[in-house]
């Protein structure tokens, strides 16, 4: 067995290498025109296939293009995307769920069979759909992953919010007749956010691996564009001769989901008490449900 006091040494170290990486991946593509001199769409066949060297720390890729340079521009965009669907998830899933929550009757109901029907499909093949139907590229993308994973926070912030709207502070913030946008901004609004953060930070490594995913099979965002799927899908035909290339954009999906997914845990252990018996390796990356299920059944 090993001692509480071990188990809690080791959970705060692998909290701070989670965010000191996050820090890293974040700075780095914030600052990969600074960090690198070359162009990472810029073919150069005499450096195809380059060892690592002074000028090419990671070497050079089958056009002669920076690897190291791919990998920085590649976070850029990988990390970017995914900030931006949060965004837009957190705020679809917010403005349906809150709304069903509060106002209740028919226009909970409707709100929540228009939440069933996006949940009837897996989120992957319903990106892949609407992909089809939008077209490939980044928007898109972007547009097809926030589409396909809002109506699981609609549904936990409606949970949320039924569990709130009759505690009562906010019963008496409508007797004083505060109006209903008022009640919701100053009352229910602030305890949802804490669960929105745990929910978001849990769920960017599932996203990624959408964006990286749908990328990988030609679907997302399109060659030269820097983009770990797309890396991993240009050197998927020299994984025998080159396998480094497939290595690098691999090792940086998972170094950042895994990352990801240990900020998420903590964040839930110490803004919800109630989840505190719950660890890391239970959240699946493939599939956001338990996350939410298991948020959900704390409360």
């Amino acid at each position: 067995m090993i001692p509480a006091g071990m188990k809690r040494y080791v959970r705060r170290g692998l909290v701070g290498f989670a965010l000191a990486l996050v820090v890293l991946l974040v700075s780095s593509a914030a600052f990969a025109p600074v960090l690198s001199p070359y162009d990472p769409t810029e073919v150069n066949l005499v450096n195809k296939f380059a060892e690592p060297g002074p000028e090419h720390i990671l070497g050079c890729d089958h056009l002669g293009r920076d690897v190291a340079t791919r990998l920085l521009y590649g976070a850029r965009t990988s990390l970017g995307s995914v900030v931006i669907i949060a965004g837009i998830i957190l705020l679809l899933g917010f403005a349906v769920g809150a709304t069903a929550g509060y106002m209740g009757g028919a226009v909970d109901s409707t709100l929540m069979r228009i939440c069933d029907v996006f949940l009837t499909f897996p989120t992957f093949i319903l990106a892949m759909f609407m992909i089809g139907v939008l077209g490939t590229g980044i928007v898109n993308v972007i547009l097809a992953v926030s589409l396909t994973h809002w109506a699981w926070y609609a549904r936990i912030i409606r949970s949320f919010v039924l569990s709130l709207k009759n505690r009562e502070y906010v019963l008496a913030a409508r007797v004083a007749g505060t109006g209903r946008f008022m009640t919701v901004a100053r009352h229910v609004l602030p305890p949802v956010f804490a669960q929105l953060a745990i929910l978001a930070t849990l769920d960017i490594g599932h996203m990624m691996m959408h964006v990286s995913g749908l990328s990988f099979l030609g679907l997302g965002v399109t060659p030269p564009t820097a983009e770990w799927g797309v890396m991993i899908a240009d050197a998927r035909q020299f994984v025998w001769t080159h396998p480094e290339l497939i290595m690098y954009p691999g090792l940086a999906i998972f170094l950042t989901v895994m990352a990801f997914n240990i900020l998420g845990d903590a964040l839930r252990d110490a803004l919800d008490p109630h989840a505190a018996d719950y660890h890391v390796t239970d959240h699946a990356v493939s599939d956001p449900a338990p996350a939410h299920d298991r948020l959900a059944e704390a409360h």
